[in-house]
């Protein structure tokens, strides 16, 4: 995909309009615009489904990075606030590029960061990665720190919240990880880290606006609580990682998994044979739509806040599947919704509490037939269909 560029990067209202999309293939994501400020309440870097493919709870909202050279602290993110902008990272923000997931380029002085930002296939997880170098070689200066400071969320996706005296603060520090649970009605959340130190003073952040929502009719403003803050020198290093999940991890797989992901990646991109960049971007991007629920497979309407609807994954799954040569995914697709067919009628929305199914549309089992139709004709499966 074309990167972008400083003209794009450091225009805010440019910048924010463009927004990225990483998923894990259980319903679970991250998301959020080129400059990391959130405009939107389900922009996060870990948005965790916990009854997949619905359930989805966003964790971990975002890391607010601060690159500090020769004591100047220079803050590197963005969030809109009431009246203003803060801090400007963007405008250090020279490069955004999807390739093959979301990195941003900052240049500070001499110095580059290079952030990355993905999720890994199968686990409720995403790992940030940084590369720092310089522009022209030379040594990375012997007092530079890059600190990074957490901010977490714990509310259902469709929700904001605000300052909450019953959350937690505690930290749970073990060596590479920290751990906080700030309601014991979710899960924790782990946070594998490569750091050289660790603050556990926490804070309440007020007043988040988020203006998508307030384009919406929505409540636009949120509260975030900063549980921790890692410090990673830069002297004797050239890259740093966080591995936020639900799950402990060890920070120390985070090269394999970098390299499967990519390769997975590029599995999938090129189940369509051609040469056409654009076309392997199209069916990348639809892999994205392509969750797990149970031991089958299904689709979800759309990103951020759609579950899997019967009628729109009937409608999609040939150009998901078929076109892109993944046929047994579309068998498990199909036998996913048999499993669930009631007098006839096939589920128009998994809610995403995960209760019952909701039967409320005709047309849905009509492009059930549809879809096997088009099955048939791409793979001359009678068996199947019968």
């Amino acid at each position: 995909m074309m990167p972008f560029g400083p003209d794009i990067c450091t225009d805010l209202t440019a910048a924010t309009r463009r927004e990225w999309l990483e998923t894990n293939g259980l319903g679970g994501f991250a998301s959020s615009t080129i400059p990391g400020l959130h405009t939107r309440r389900y922009h996060g870097l870990l948005t965790a489904a916990l009854t997949p493919p619905v359930g989805r709870f966003v964790l971990l909202s975002k890391l607010e990075e601060t690159l500090i050279v020769h004591g100047d602290r220079v803050e590197l993110s963005a969030n809109q606030y009431p009246g203003a902008v803060h801090p400007q990272g963007y405008r250090y923000l020279t490069n955004f590029r999807l390739n093959p997931f979301p990195i941003a380029t900052y240049v500070v002085g001499d110095v580059v960061l290079e952030k990355s930002i993905y999720m890994l296939h199968g686990e409720q997880s995403t790992v940030v990665q940084y590369q720092i170098r310089t522009l022209h070689g030379q040594a990375v200066p012997a007092d530079a720190v890059l600190e990074v400071r957490a901010l977490i969320a714990f509310r259902d996706y469709h929700s904001t919240t605000h300052r909450n005296d019953a959350l937690d603060p505690t930290v749970h520090v073990a060596p590479g990880m920290l751990t906080v649970r700030p309601y014991v009605s979710l899960p924790a959340l782990h946070c594998a880290h490569d750091a050289d130190e660790v603050d556990t003073t926490g804070f309440w952040y007020y007043n988040f606006q988020y203006a998508v929502e307030r384009e919406r009719g929505l409540d636009d403003t949120e509260d975030l609580f900063s549980p921790f803050a890692l410090r990673f020198h830069l002297q004797q290093r050239t890259e740093a990682a966080i591995l936020a999940s639900t799950e402990p991890q060890d920070i120390r797989r985070v090269p394999e998994a970098h390299r499967t992901e990519i390769a997975r990646r590029q599995a999938v991109a090129q189940t369509l044979v051609t040469d056409d960049a654009f076309v392997h971007t199209l069916v990348a991007a639809a892999d994205q739509y392509i969750v797990a629920r149970g031991a089958e497979q299904t689709v979800i309407a759309g990103y951020h806040w759609f579950s899997d609807w019967g009628r729109d994954t009937m409608i999609a799954l040939p150009g998901l599947t078929l076109t892109t040569g993944r046929t047994d995914t579309a068998r498990s697709i199909l036998l996913a919704f048999a499993r669930v067919v009631d007098q006839g009628m096939l589920p128009n929305r998994f809610p995403d509490a995960g209760e019952t199914p909701e039967y409320n549309t005709v047309d849905a089992t009509l492009w059930f037939f549809e879809a096997i139709r088009a099955l048939w004709q791409a793979t001359q499966d009678s068996v199947f269909v019968h």
